[in-house]
């Protein structure tokens, strides 16, 4: 592989680079080793802050006083409802640093949901963002009798505001500061006190087959796990990460802020959802972990701006992919890239590749993670072509994150990896069910006994759900979900996620949801992309008023119908999609049709959408 890529400081690291049983002491210890080093960054008017260890140290001090001067004890619950930022991380920390159990709340989630999750993780403390989700505590707040305080983030917009319980973070820092002034130590004595079997944190999995579930993670389970990430794909202190997926989701909370916080990698805080492109292009991240969603719209965003070029730089970068593509095929089945196609390759980055590297942001990248769902292999293939090793990971909310991974000298797009060193994998002989055994495992779902009985095989294997095969070299690939398997009415098997990555693959598809379960052929229902979408249409003076329109437009329409044509010629007859549905909302993560990590909810939209997936098979 060292034909291809520079594997210096890639290959992963088995010793430990940070003591600590619990993710608190974990933390304490990272703040004295580690002192005015920089760990955290966010954009603040324009301008980037860095803060310091010291200086993240001091804020969770403060805080984890704060708590406890509000009667917070150790295994309270506080839950923290907001979007992806810095002071996410400081809440958590203090919390965990009180000796409390910390939990996430999407801040997408209705008050309904927050009352749900707030009940049934008996919340005595909630962080809130800001106004908007200040407004939905309020609303549940006189239902939720354990509920003491709510802090705010960001107090702007609120400075009149007269409610008892209601307090700002900067307040309630400087209880903590007269807390800790008065019980110099206490925050330390909590941090000692804690062990690591106590439950540390909550992650709710997303409910669309029924309420959230609480997953249990203990400090225990949370340290093994972060350690062992670091055989998977090492990090260091000189790493530049990014933080922008939902902090309250097992990826982020693990694979950016915990293991940030092990391995000493810098964390960048995006500013919001919208500028993750222009922010990406201005951290240029050493290591950058994504969800497929984010690595096919950086994909598409090449591929628009290529149509838009001169002829010439589109033979360019037609050459360059092509020569990178051949390397890349060559490093994969571990054959010598010849010394001519080498140089070819270094001429094919000056002229081109670099150049579309630094268009997405990953110039600096060592190497890319994807997980959290599937991805088109022909996906990683590109980036790869590109010079930049893509891995993908797979785990789930029950394994605390990653429990596979490719490793970076025997890349197999599609595949998910051999099992991480840290845990088992086994395939049910009977169902093909992905099964994991660990101590990385959750400690079972709060509140709900007999439904963390059912997850578990009557030996202990976690069943995931996941319906997968393994080759020789003990690779496994995920085929679909056990559940969304379709066997048509002529009894043939489909994985719909091998069609939904084809068609996702193309810079005019967000989405996809294939149909067909007892049924004579397959349907689909698709999310275009707006934006490039749109721009096929202004480009081919296609009039459309709104997005409704822009979706029923006759040359749209036979836009996606070639995309599904073309997608039809790499499958059987059986598994060829007859007919589609374009959905004519935007939909957005406040959406019921769209997961928090902006999947669309199959069976949810199967039950929105029956009288359109009806009408494909009438006509």
């Amino acid at each position: 592989m060292s034909n291809l890529w520079d594997l210096t400081h890639i290959q992963p690291r088995s010793g430990s680079v940070l003591d600590g049983d619990t993710i608190a002491a974990m933390f304490w210890n990272a703040v004295a080793q580690r002192g005015d080093k920089v760990w955290l960054r966010e954009k603040h008017l324009g301008i980037w802050r860095s803060w310091s260890w010291t200086q993240v140290g001091e804020a969770v001090r403060e805080i984890a006083g704060g708590l406890m001067s509000l009667g917070f004890a150790a295994g309270d619950t506080a839950s923290i409802l907001s979007n992806t930022v810095l002071e996410w991380v400081l809440a958590d920390l203090a919390v965990l640093s009180a000796g409390g159990v910390s939990n996430g709340v999407y801040p997408t989630d209705a008050a309904s949901q927050v009352h749900y999750l707030c009940e049934d993780s008996r919340t005595s403390v909630l962080f809130v963002e800001n106004d908007e989700q200040l407004d939905k505590a309020l609303e549940v707040r006189e239902r939720l009798p354990l509920l003491r305080k709510i802090v705010v983030f960001d107090m702007d917009g609120l400075r009149g505001l007269d409610e008892p319980d209601v307090i700002g973070l900067d307040a309630l820092r400087a209880l903590g500061r007269d807390y800790n002034a008065q019980h110099p130590g206490a925050v330390a004595q909590r941090v000692a006190a804690c062990r690591p079997e106590d439950l540390a944190i909550l992650v709710y999995t997303s409910g669309t087959t029924g309420k959230p579930k609480g997953a249990m993670h203990t400090h225990a389970g949370l340290t093994y796990t972060v350690r062992g990430f670091n055989t998977l794909i090492a990090r260091n202190e000189d790493d530049e990460g990014m933080c922008f997926l939902p902090l309250c989701h097992i990826a982020e909370r693990m694979g950016g802020e915990y293991f940030s916080l092990y391995t000493g990698a810098r964390l960048n805080f995006v500013e919001n959802p919208d500028t993750v492109p222009e922010n990406v292009r201005e951290i240029a991240p050493t290591v950058f972990t994504a969800v497929p969603r984010v690595w096919e719209k950086f994909y598409s965003g090449v591929m628009i701006a290529l149509k838009e070029g001169t002829r010439l730089q589109q033979a360019v970068y037609g050459w360059g992919i092509g020569v990178g593509h051949r390397i890349a095929e060559l490093v994969m089945a571990g054959q010598p890239v010849p010394a001519l196609l080498k140089a070819q390759f270094r001429l094919a980055r000056w002229l081109a590749l670099d150049n579309v590297r630094k268009l997405i942001g990953i110039h600096r990248a060592r190497f890319l993670v994807t997980g959290a769902a599937p991805i088109s292999p022909e996906l990683v293939k590109w980036y790869l072509a590109l010079g930049v090793p893509m891995l993908e990971v797979w785990g789930m909310t029950e394994t605390c994150g990653a429990s596979t991974g490719v490793p970076i000298d025997r890349i197999k797009p599609g595949s998910i990896g051999p099992a991480a060193s840290f845990n088992q994998l086994r395939l049910d002989p009977e169902t093909g069910e992905l099964q994991v055994k660990g101590a990385n495992v959750f400690a079972g779902y709060l509140n709900l006994p007999e439904k963390t009985a059912e997850t578990f095989t009557a030996d202990g294997w976690l069943r995931t759900g996941d319906v997968g095969t393994v080759d020789a070299d003990g690779f496994y690939r995920i085929t679909d979900r056990m559940k969304d398997i379709i066997i048509t009415a002529g009894g043939k098997n489909v994985t719909p996620s091998e069609l939904e990555n084809e068609l996702k693959f193309s810079p005019y598809v967000t989405d996809a949801v294939v149909i067909g379960d007892q049924r004579p052929y397959l349907v689909v229902i698709i999310m275009i992309d707006q934006e490039n979408v749109e721009k096929y249409a202004q480009d081919h003076d296609v009039p459309f008023s709104n997005y409704a329109s822009l979706t029923r437009a006759p040359e749209v329409q036979a836009l996606i119908q070639g995309v599904i044509d073309e997608v039809n010629t790499k499958f059987a007859r059986v598994e060829q999609i007859k007919k589609f549905f374009l959905l004519d909302t935007q939909l957005s993560a406040e959406d019921e049709e769209l997961t928090p990590t902006m999947k669309l909810k199959r069976q949810l939209v199967q039950t929105k959408y029956a009288p359109q997936i009806e009408a494909m098979y009438r006509t």
